[in-house]
């Protein structure tokens, strides 16, 4: 019988070098390339984000987007995914505005109006600021307490949860959902200035029956619309100018250059600051010629006062003009009304608006102080309201003197802006809740403005990943 030996354990014996194992789920949470390829943990790669971004931004919606992306990109990026990163980007990006505003504000007073190391000012510098609309709705929050939130002068008579996906609110209810959001333009323009008013006679257009009545009817201010005096003239027939005038010149106002774009949601006061902040890192302050234009809205002006009072301010040439033209139709027959309206625009357009001013209190006194319950379309409240309007903006009417400088007169180029921002975030069935609102405003001015701000911002996006996930502070 043969007698086996105990086995004796093995024993491990440790040569320093083990073969290496991954957990495969942990290290999908380390990708070892995420810094050098800029990624931030979303899924997406920068070049990627960059072009959701962009449709997000610039399409009428979410799901707009989506199809673009699919379409022109082949790219299967839901709505939501859309949102997502809009959100995620926008909110970066008005973190950075916030910083930029706050290092503005905190610089002496001296040095906010000059213009920072290495920036050329421009020849020519106008600012402008107007206000859109859009429909803001909190989920869970009451009527009264929406009204309460918004301040008096943004409940408007004419507003997402996220943009999509909530329901809308009921019909009683919707004025109180939407709100103004605050649009500021700053343009650099090519123009030569003069050593007279290059276009003493008022343009052809500001006295055709035609148009004016067509413009009458967009800008009312509540008075009734009555139609301009036949026969028509051919669109685009030049009047004669009356016996005695100057021989016509055509008006060149200045040419645009560069365009760049302030939005927000938040209030007036705090509006000011970012248009300031945005003229001073453009050299606005020492900009040999500047103006600033307007309609006749006081906040407008109160934001001159405190931050551009060293630009000219003018008041909106087409705002003037249909005071004037309700004024002068007012109580009167259309050839009578029509008379007047030509006299006192000509006088307008001159500069010379005291005369204007003038035999519009000789109108007044003629129909009486309205009273207090009269119509908005009586004749006495409508010229009361033309001669109040005249008489508050007479100082920034000179505009003989603005064509001179080569300044322009008309706000026409902050209003095509608005509607610009109205296409991506107005429309009856779209509401916002305030954060998403002023994400996707921030990132419309960014894509609408020159200078390519997005492109700058992905390269120092990518440039400073650290290739882990961005965590967001607690409100």
């Amino acid at each position: 019988m043969v007698r086996l030996a105990p086995c004796k354990p093995a024993v491990a014996k440790f040569t320093g070098t083990s073969r290496k194992r991954i957990a495969r789920v942990v290290a999908g949470l380390f990708f070892p390339q995420s810094q050098s390829l800029g990624i931030d943990r979303s899924g997406y790669s920068p070049a990627l984000q960059a072009k959701i971004t962009f449709a997000g931004a610039n399409h009428t919606s979410y799901a707009k987007a989506e199809q673009s992306l699919h379409a022109l990109a082949e790219l299967d990026v839901s709505d939501k995914q859309t949102r997502r990163v809009c959100k995620a980007i926008g909110a970066e990006r008005v973190a950075q505005r916030d910083a930029e505003v706050a290092a503005y504000q905190a610089l002496p007073l001296v040095q906010r109006k000059r213009k920072p190391p290495g920036v050329t000012a421009p020849a020519l510098a106008a600012v402008g600021v107007d206000g859109g609309r859009l429909q803001i709705f909190e989920r869970g929050a009451t009527a009264a307490a929406r009204a309460a939130a918004a301040a008096p002068e943004e409940i408007q008579d004419d507003v997402p949860l996220v943009e999509g996906v909530a329901s809308s609110p009921t019909d009683r209810s919707a004025k109180l959902h939407w709100r103004e959001d605050k649009i500021g333009l700053l343009l650099t323009m090519t123009g030569e200035s003069h050593a007279v008013d290059p276009c003493p006679e008022i343009p052809a257009s500001f006295v055709n029956p035609h148009w004016i009545g067509e413009l009458a009817k967009q800008l009312s201010h509540g008075a009734a619309v009555r139609d301009a005096p036949g026969p028509m003239p051919p669109e685009g027939a030049a009047r004669e100018p009356p016996e005695g005038a100057a021989a016509q010149a055509e008006w060149q106002p200045p040419e645009v250059a560069t365009k760049h774009l302030v939005a927000t949601r938040r209030r007036w006061e705090a509006f000011g600051p970012m248009v300031a902040t945005q003229a001073w890192a453009l050299g606005f302050f020492e900009a040999s010629r500047r103006c600033f234009l307007g309609d006749g809205a006081e906040t407008n002006w109160t934001l001159w006062r405190q931050y551009f009072s060293s630009f000219v301010p003018i008041l909106d040439f087409i705002h003037a003009l249909s005071y004037v033209f309700h004024a002068a139709m007012a109580g009167r027959t259309r050839e009578v009304g029509w008379a007047t309206y030509e006299r006192w625009i000509r006088w307008v357009w001159s500069g010379l608006v005291e005369r204007t001013i003038a035999e519009l209190a000789e109108r007044q006194a003629e129909l009486g102080v309205p009273a207090e319950d009269a119509k908005a379309t009586s004749a006495a409240k409508v010229v009361a309201r033309a001669l109040g309007y005249l008489q508050n903006h007479q100082d920034r009417m000179r505009y003989a003197e603005y064509r001179r400088q080569g300044l322009p007169i008309v706000s026409s180029y902050v209003e095509s802006a608005v509607k610009q921002f109205n296409y991506r975030v107005k429309g009856t069935e779209k509401f916002w809740r305030e954060t998403g609102a002023e994400e996707i405003l921030q990132l419309r001015a960014d894509y609408l403005s020159d200078g390519e701000p997005m492109a700058q911002f992905w390269q120092r996006r990518q440039a400073s990943e650290t290739g882990q996930p961005r965590h967001r502070r607690a409100a």
